[in-house]
Parts: structure tokens; sequence; C-alpha cells
């Protein structure tokens, strides 16, 4: 079934967010959308899949032009979509969350036998291993993926939308994504693939559309350059590979030891965990999402309430002080989410710049504001790390994504500080903008600071690290130098140790 869209245009007040876009997906094609956070890709598939209505264009199934007003329109059309972040509900079984919204009752009581039969078909066809039995909450999340693309091809989707599908996947569930593809393909099926990883866009597409800022900018085959793709996305050449000298790493600046971290019920999240990080490296903690990692990040800054242990910070301990002793000590914090814990968006960028420092000198003295400082401050701050704004006076708010992040870096490594914890540090930015955040954390690095990256992102990893802890359920299974494979970083993810 091939899909064309005409002259797609959505406007969010006088923000367009798709400007006359046009795109074809060919019968059986692997159609790749490659762009920058904010560039227009899941409003535009949103619009396909009737989330969302055009206020100029139009679409064509096998050149006959459909009206999709709801996902419901969608689905008889032949058209699924399995979103970025998974419409399941954890305590339902598979078979459960795949006839939501289509269940078959008898006599008033729901059947599943019709459903489970179609399953195991379409399980089968493509060789996925699923049972139509298992809680989703007690299945890998490369699992509860294909349980999204099988209620998609449950309803017959002839065309198959797949949103950032790989955001929360370990190399090895990536891998077999990417041969599940190929697989839907060789059956007929067309894929629409919606990613920024350049890697997996070469590997698996038949074509690549890219969008920059609402225009479709360029259609490429795969054979093209990654350096050629994320010039197109951001509009200039980009190095996708940062110069990363060798480490000159100092005595240990970092020291946790017996770590635990309980939730409010009482749970160990994070189990007798131990770390060493040396002044002048980086050491990367790589995991899929929720393995611990981000209650780790809180609990050095002394966000986490419920912890035990020690973190000695150049041999001294900091666990148990608040966020603002612990700031002071010598802590550098780029937050998982700048818009939660990184930002006031209210506040002028000007205001967020000094957040950490606004009760001491020069900032202020006897609790008067120095503004024209302030204001200096901000200035030379905006001007060292290209924050694209027209004043320091608008509201973090109205700034993107990449812009934000540049102010939540500008503020924590303007200071003077001996650890910088960088939580997901490129989440949702452009290549232009994370090339500029890796050459960031490579000048601390070059400074003899210690830098602890959190990250699930494989690539970003093994360009930035020296060495790699591994955390799965809340433990470290193993610590690798950066030349490991990707295939036994894959496994160590997984939980083999």
């Amino acid at each position: 079934m091939s899909l064309e869209l005409k002259g797609i245009t959505k406007r969010f007040g006088s923000f367009i967010a798709n400007d006359a876009i046009d795109l074809k997906v060919a019968d059986g094609e692997i159609h790749a959308i490659l762009g920058e956070n904010g560039a227009g890709k899941s409003t535009l598939m949103n619009i396909v899949y009737g989330l969302l209505q055009p206020d100029a264009g139009s679409i064509s199934i096998n050149q006959k032009v459909v009206q999709i007003l709801q996902p419901a329109d969608a689905l008889d059309l032949g058209i699924g979509m399995v979103h970025q972040h998974f419409m399941l509900v954890p305590v339902f079984t598979v078979a459960e969350n795949i006839v939501l919204g289509h269940e078959q009752t008898k006599r008033g009581i729901l059947t599943l036998d019709q459903a489970k039969s179609k399953i195991k078909e379409i399980a089968d066809e493509f060789k996925f291993d699923i049972d139509p039995d298992a809680l989703i909450e007690e299945i890998p999340v490369g699992i509860q993926q294909r349980v999204e693309i099988i209620r998609a091809l449950m309803y017959d989707a002839k065309v198959l939308i797949l949103d950032e599908p790989t955001a929360v996947l370990t190399p090895q569930e990536t891998d077999e994504l990417l041969n599940m593809m190929r697989a839907l393909r060789a059956k007929g099926r067309s894929i629409i693939f919606i990613t920024h990883k350049l890697r997996e866009v070469k590997e698996v597409a038949d074509k690549i559309t890219i969008i920059r800022r609402g225009k479709v900018v360029g259609s490429v085959a795969p054979t093209a350059s990654q350096e050629e793709l994320a010039s197109l996305m951001v509009g200039r050449e980009v190095d996708l590979i940062p110069d990363k000298s060798a480490v000159n790493a100092g005595s240990n600046m970092l020291v946790i030891s017996d770590l635990n971290i309980f939730d409010t019920s009482g749970r160990k999240i994070v189990k007798e965990l131990s770390l060493e990080i040396k002044a002048g490296e980086i050491l990367a903690i790589a995991g899929v999402q929720g393995n611990g990692q981000s209650e780790l990040a809180r609990a050095i800054i002394n966000l986490e309430p419920h912890v035990t242990g020690s973190i000695k910070l150049d041999s001294d301990e900091i666990l148990g002080r608040s966020v603002s002793q612990t700031l002071q000590t010598g802590v550098a914090y780029i937050p998982e989410s700048r818009e939660l814990d990184g930002l006031i968006g209210s506040f002028s960028i000007a205001e967020n710049l000094i957040l950490d420092t606004h009760e001491f000198p020069p900032v202020a003295s006897r609790g008067v504001m120095d503004m024209g400082y302030i204001k200096d401050n901000a200035q030379r701050l905006i001007k060292e790390f290209d924050v694209r704004t027209q004043s320091i006076y608008d509201t973090a708010s109205s700034l993107s994504g990449g812009n934000k992040q540049k102010v939540v870096l500008a503020r924590e490594l303007s200071r003077s500080v001996k650890l910088v914890i960088a939580s997901q540090p490129t989440r949702g930015l452009d290549v232009g903008s994370i090339e500029f955040v890796y050459n960031r954390l490579l000048a601390e690095r070059a400074a003899n600071k210690a830098i602890l990256l959190f990250s699930t992102e494989l690539d970003e990893v093994i360009a930035l690290a020296d060495r790699i802890a591994v955390i799965y359920k809340g433990e470290i299974v193993g610590i690798v130098k950066s030349d490991v494979t990707r295939e036994k970083l894959g496994l160590m993810m997984a939980g083999v140790k």
C-alpha cells in the first residue's frame, strides 16, 4: 500500500510545525524520516494517524485522497502507529492490551480465545516470541514493543509508523527490531521509521527524508554518509566524533561505597553499589532506562531521601547534606529533565543563570543582589555558550530544547567545581547541540574535573567515556573500557555479568 502526503501544513498559533510537506512512501518500503527534535516529524505522523488535523494539504492511499479524522479511521485504512511511549496497561496481559477497545464477549463475559489465536499466528509469522498471557509489567521493553507492533498488525496495518522505536532498547533489542522491520517489508508492509539515530537509518532504510524546521530539505539514499545526513538535519557541517585526547587521570575524586537507595515502600532500587571516579576522567553509567541510574544521580546530589552508605567527594563525606551544601562543595548537576529540575521556566534567562549562586558574592552582598553583575554575567555566558535568544530577560520557557540545555550547562560549568554529574545531557537535542555538549564535557575533563555521565545512548557512552560501568536492576554488573564491543556492552545492559 502506498501513502502520499501533499502540501501538509500545520500551525499552532503563529508557529508553523509543518510547512507544505510532500512525502511519498512506496509499497513495501522502509522510509526513514530524519530530523532534529522539534523539526515537525511527530506532528506530521500524528496527522497521518488522525491524532491531529492539518490546516492544509491532502493524504492519499493508493493514489486516492482519504480523510483521516481519528485513529479509528487510520486503522480502517490500514495505517498503524507504534508510539515512542508505549500505550500499554502494565497490569493487563498481552492479549488484554491487544484487544483493548475491540473486546469480544460471550454472554457478557470477555473472551480472549480468538485474540490469542490471532496473536500466535502473527507471532509465528514474524518469529516474535510472545506469551499472550504474560503481564506487560513483567516483560522487557523490547517485548512490550513487539506487543505494540502485533496490536497494529492485528488490525491488518499495511503502513506501520514507528516513532523513535529504539529509544529504550538495548543494542541486541535494536538489532532484533531492525531485523523485524526487514521481515515486515519482505511481507509487503510499508514502514515509516522516525528517528534521529543516523547509524540505524543507514542500516535499514530504503529512502531517507530529512525535515528541518517543519520543511523537507532533502531526500537521499541510505548510501549518504552520516556527516551528510547530519549536515542536512541542522544546516551546517557537524563533527560527529569528538576529539578525545588520552586520559591523564589523577587521584580518586568521587568514591561511592555500599550505597543503597530505597523507594517509599522500602524496596531497594540501588543495591550495595560502589564506584570510584578519578579527576580528569569520564566514567559513564550505561543501562536501559529504569535500572536505578536516575536515582543514583539524584542520590549523589542529595535529592533522594532514603539512602544508606557513603558518598565522598575529594575525601569529604557529602551524603546527608542539603542540595545547596552539596553544590557548594564543588558538584555541578546537569539533571535528566531540564524542564523539571534544571530551569524555572517563568524566570528570565539571567535569573536561571544564578540559581546556584544567588545568595553568595559576587551575585549578592548582605542579602541584596547586584543587578549589574547579574546582567554582565548573563551576557558573558550567553555569548560563551552560544545561547540563541533575543534578550537575557526572555523567560527560559521561551527557549528551544538545545538552548535550554545550554543555559543549564552555562550555569553549572561556570562555577568552580570538582565533579560534573551529567544525566542524559543530550536527550532531545539535535546533532548540532549534541556536538556542543560533547565538546564542553571534554573541556571539563581536560581541566581535571571528574565527570559522571549517565546515558542510555550507546554511541554517546562509547564516544565520551574513559570507563563504562553498566547498571542493571540497581547493581553494577561490570566496569569496562570504552573500546568494548557494542555486542558485549549490550549483553551487560541485559544483565549478563
